[in-house]
């Protein structure tokens, strides 16, 4: 049972040292006491030897308390039962029980210490008892102070082992609630870098491959020598389209990373202006790589949760940026199906579709992903009738969001586009003509 015990240093001690200074202030206190008694009581020198023999071994065993403390406990008792009735200067020997059997009780050996104390107070007075009327050493009175003292040590020492348990229990608590506070952090900054790098994916995958098709698509133009007029028209088409795809990815860009900027800034819901309030610019801008984009919407619109809004907005994005890429395709129909209690999407194009047998590139992956974290589902693979199919499924409403029909304070309308918008979400818009295409690069499964 380890004792608050501290070096001259200031540290605690350890164990074993512990143990050691323990047992050398009861001797030192025994010796004290029977040096003190000598002076009142004689004896032959043989017994004087024995009893300081008795003695030494009794304290001495205080080293070897706490390895071995039932085995400690029964030798300081013997030499208990030897040194009292043998010298005739009674040091307190007994100081040396007393402790081991607390320890035994600390350490977790209660069955032993109460056999132990038990033990002492029936061979006491069973010892007494045997005497001759008036050479008793213990009155009646003495042997319940004993009792009682005996069930003290026991009692003390069993409270102070489970008032050890419950501190090791605390401590283990706290520091199982710590590894699942730094757990749980260690997880909200994965998710939330999987996100940013989602955004970032989204972003930059979509606008980046747009303004490759479409300086693609010029120079395959001005390539065929063209009329001055005819090619400076081209050039200039095609720096108003690559301009107005790279503006707005900065703004969205910059949207997605300004969390990063300061530390006591809220994680933003969605890019500024974003959602499907702006499926007609994204539209518009598939139109200017050269496809022909259709939008069909069927049921009633309602106001989405941002976060809602943005994944489905992300969705379409990241299939319309798989088809210019990969597709080959001229035609993309989207369509847009809302129903009583999830929205629908599905991205269908007319291009080679994808390899078979080939694993799903990470941007389906993250569709999915966004998709599932919402509680939805959703599905990429070849069509029917040839070409890439994307289905999913958006719940409008989980636990913890906006009931389909409101908007959260400060939110906007997700039915209203924002200004400047040119085509809404909710309204077919006309299929534009077809641009020359350009040098189809190599297919992957996206």
């Amino acid at each position: 049972m380890p004792l608050p015990l501290r070096s001259p240093g200031g540290g605690r001690l350890s164990p074993r040292a512990a143990d050691a200074v323990v047992a050398g202030v009861v001797l030192l206190v025994v010796a004290v006491w029977t040096l003190v008694s000598a002076r009142y009581a004689s004896e032959p020198a043989v017994r004087t030897v024995l009893g300081w023999v008795l003695i030494l071994i009794g304290c001495g065993a205080l080293y070897f308390r706490r390895l071995h403390p039932v085995a400690v406990s029964v030798v300081t008792l013997l030499a208990c039962v030897v040194y009292y009735p043998l010298s005739a200067q009674d040091g307190p020997l007994m100081i040396a029980f007393a402790l081991a059997l607390y320890t035994t009780a600390a350490e977790g050996r209660f069955a032993a210490a109460v056999a132990l104390a038990a033990v002492t107070l029936l061979a006491v007075g069973l010892g007494e008892i045997r005497q001759r009327p008036g050479h008793r050493q213990i009155d009646d009175t003495s042997l319940v102070m004993l009792a009682g003292w005996l069930i003290s040590l026991v009692a003390v020492g069993r409270a102070q082992r489970t008032r050890i348990a419950y501190l090791h229990e605390v401590e283990q608590r706290a520091l199982a609630a710590e590894r699942e506070q730094e757990a749980r952090a260690r997880q909200s900054a994965t998710e939330e870098r999987l996100r940013i790098a989602r955004e970032v994916h989204d972003v930059l995958g979509h606008s980046i491959s747009l303004i490759n098709v479409q300086s693609g698509a010029a120079l395959h133009r001005l390539g065929k020598g063209p009329a001055p007029e005819a090619g400076l028209a081209t050039a200039t088409e095609a720096l108003e389209a690559v301009k107005a795809t790279s503006k707005d990815a900065l703004r969205e860009l910059r949207a997605t990373l300004g969390v990063l900027r300061s530390a006591d800034e809220p994680t933003p819901t969605a890019p500024s202006a974003s959602g499907l309030a702006l499926l007609g610019d994204l539209a518009a801008r598939a139109r200017s790589a050269g496809l022909d984009v259709r939008t069909d919407v069927t049921g009633t619109p309602v106001p989405l949760p941002p976060p809602v809004d943005l994944a489905a907005y992300r969705i379409v994005q990241e299939s319309l940026t798989n088809v210019t890429r990969h597709a080959g395709a001229r035609t993309v129909r989207i369509t847009l199906d809302w129903g009583t209690d999830a929205v629908r999407l599905r991205i269908a194009d007319d291009g080679e579709g994808a390899p078979e047998g080939r694993p799903l590139g990470s941007g389906i992956r993250g569709m999915a992903e966004r998709a599932r974290a919402f509680g939805g589902e959703l599905t990429a693979r070849n069509g029917d009738d040839g070409g890439f199919l994307v289905a999913a499924r958006l719940p409008l409403s989980r636990p913890g969001t906006t009931e389909p029909g409101t908007s959260e304070p400060g939110t906007a309308d997700p039915s209203t586009a924002a200004p400047g918008t040119a085509h809404s979400p909710f309204k077919p818009t006309t299929p534009a003509p077809t641009a020359s295409d350009s040098d189809a690069s190599e297919r992957d499964p996206r």
